[in-house]
């Protein structure tokens, strides 16, 4: 009789401290963002805030997606170090660090991108008069790039977990980091128009924040990959027409 697969306990530990850390910054998150939430286009702080907040909205948002690739990394460092090669302890968190790296260096240019357009044009975000229609071109063009190859390509590369560490594995320290950060470049090229729609929609909102969080989380980890990405890209093509039509229904995501 063949015997079941059983759950390594490290593995299953590892997912559940990815987890409680995810569930944790949610609690944070929440508790730095409440009242900030101005609706479209709200002004994000300065730039020492929001990068703390920005990496605490990462841990939120990415860590539940992000947890079988952190898990196929560590179960391949493990068998090296059975094996008698060299991948040292601790090498999952430099791996994680390097994904966490890719994402700060989107949102601080992300931010970047805001204060200038702020400051050059000050009226062009304001919610009640153009910056609804801004976020709503901005949550079209998200729509959109779900259906564009590169949006495919960086999508498998995030959903084949084993493809990407076998084919990119490096040892050391330096190693886990540097391809932390390529796997983190891929989930950018990947979720790079969802996260600036969630600029557009106000990124001190918890309530938007989960919404887009679920989004790729769902395009990520459920089987269905096509239905999944093209879901997404119908429900942002709706939120942006009710950005531009009926704004007043699209606030109160603040939680």
């Amino acid at each position: 009789m063949a015997h079941a697969s059983r759950v390594d306990p490290r593995e299953a530990t590892l997912v559940a401290v990815l987890l409680f850390l995810a569930a944790a910054s949610w609690v944070l998150t929440s508790t730095q963002l409440t009242g900030m939430d101005m609706g479209a286009w709200t002004a994000p702080g300065p730039v020492g805030f929001f990068t703390v907040t920005w990496v605490v909205m990462l841990a939120a948002m990415m860590f539940p997606s992000v947890a079988p690739m952190v898990v196929a990394y560590h179960r391949i460092q493990r068998h090296r170090r059975q094996a008698g090669r060299y991948a040292p302890a601790g090498s999952t968190a430099a791996f994680v660090a390097g994904y966490l790296a890719s994402w700060t260096v989107f949102g601080l240019a992300a931010y970047a991108l805001y204060a200038w357009a702020a400051a050059v044009a000050p009226g062009i975000l304001a919610p009640d008069t153009n910056g609804r229609y801004v976020a709503a071109g901005v949550i079209a063009m998200a729509a959109l790039y779900q259906l564009t190859p590169a949006k495919n390509v960086s999508l498998m590369k995030c959903r084949s977990p084993m493809d990407f560490l076998l084919h990119r594995m490096r040892p050391g320290y330096a190693g886990a980091l540097r391809m932390g950060v390529e796997h983190g470049a891929w989930c950018v090229a990947c979720c790079w128009a969802l996260m600036t729609a969630l600029f557009a929609l106000g990124v001190m909102s918890v309530g938007w924040m989960a919404l887009i969080g679920a989004f790729i989380a769902g395009e990520k980890m459920l089987p269905w990959k096509r239905l999944a990405n093209r879901a997404v890209a119908v429900a942002l093509a709706a939120i942006a027409l009710g950005v531009a039509l009926a704004p007043a229904a699209t606030t109160g995501m603040g939680m």
